[in-house]
């Protein structure tokens, strides 16, 4: 009854079958965890955002790597700014998530000789990306700068390509051990992403703070990938009920066919029978008349 399971075709697709139900599941799973990894991170950076701003000294050091954990947390740094190494970081977005253009990067000379890269923020391209922009002048003398620490940036955690031979003063990446060798002197790990004080007239426009309310559509594909796996073995029965269906359909049409007598059709059969009644009684017909005839 269902020997044509044993056949190449089904036995082709029942595996495939039998490879897709694990792939799909590992699928939701995979989401799963990506759904879980952005929850836990809209709770870091949402607690990390309102816990209290901290001396940067506290939580980072000259070479050190920022923890994830303390990543976003408000710092407060006072210093000078070092103009004249202030560099630009190419191909950043603006708060538009849309329009290209540079992040501000300026060393903050502190206190005590080190300094700490700041993020001033985000300015137009312009036309020309071989020259250095015209800047929005940094505040002179002894300021406060207030925002969000963040670790430095790498190829490999970024996917920025660190490309060499770019105009001067310009750079892909955010990175305080690249800083520290063209500064010649100690540079904080991380850098800090302002948010504190204003910028006058609104340039550089300040890095808006990181988004900590979507989730993203994980948990939705993970279900799906899991319905999926589901509907796989219930196709499958579905075809299988609809091959033998048709195969006993075709066997007993075939048996019915095999089955029909050969020869003439019944009306013909009748319809002689019919022919013979007829001349019968015609010919008794002919043969009374010539009896009354002779009898006159």
């Amino acid at each position: 009854m269902y020997r044509f399971l044993l056949s190449r075709q089904w036995v082709i697709l029942t595996l495939v079958g039998l490879v897709l139900i694990p792939v799909m599941i590992k699928l939701g799973f995979w989401q799963l965890h990506r759904h879980e990894h952005k929850v836990a991170q809209n709770t870091l950076i949402a607690d990390n955002l309102a816990a209290r701003p901290v001396p940067v000294t506290e939580l980072t050091a000259p070479g050190r790597t920022l923890p994830r954990h303390d990543m976003w947390r408000t710092v407060t740094a006072t210093g000078t700014y070092d103009t004249a190494h202030e560099v630009v970081v190419r191909q950043r977005t603006a708060a538009d998530e849309q329009s290209i253009g540079y992040y501000v990067l300026t060393p903050l000379a502190l206190a005590d000789g080190k300094d700490v890269l700041v993020n001033r923020g985000w300015i137009s391209a312009g036309n020309d990306l071989t020259k250095f922009p015209d800047i929005p002048a940094a505040p002179r003398g002894k300021v406060t700068v207030t925002g969000r620490i963040m670790a430095d940036e790498t190829t490999a955690a970024s996917g920025i390509k660190d490309t060499k031979g770019l105009p001067p003063r310009q750079i892909m990446l955010i990175n305080s051990e690249n800083m520290a060798k063209r500064l010649a002197r100690p540079v904080l790990g991380g850098y800090i992403e302002q948010t504190g004080p204003g910028q006058t007239g609104g340039r550089p426009e300040l890095v808006p703070e990181p988004d900590h309310d979507s989730i993203g559509p994980h948990m939705a594909y993970a279900i799906q990938w899991w319905l999926f796996a589901a509907a796989v073995p219930v196709g499958w029965i579905i075809l299988v009920r609809r091959e033998r269906r048709d195969r006993a359909q075709a066997a007993e049409k075939e048996s019915a066919e095999a089955s029909e007598v050969p020869g003439e059709p019944a009306d013909d059969t009748t319809d002689r029978t019919t022919d013979d009644t007829a001349d019968r009684t015609a010919d008794a017909g002919d043969r009374v008349a010539r009896t009354a005839a002779a009898t006159e």
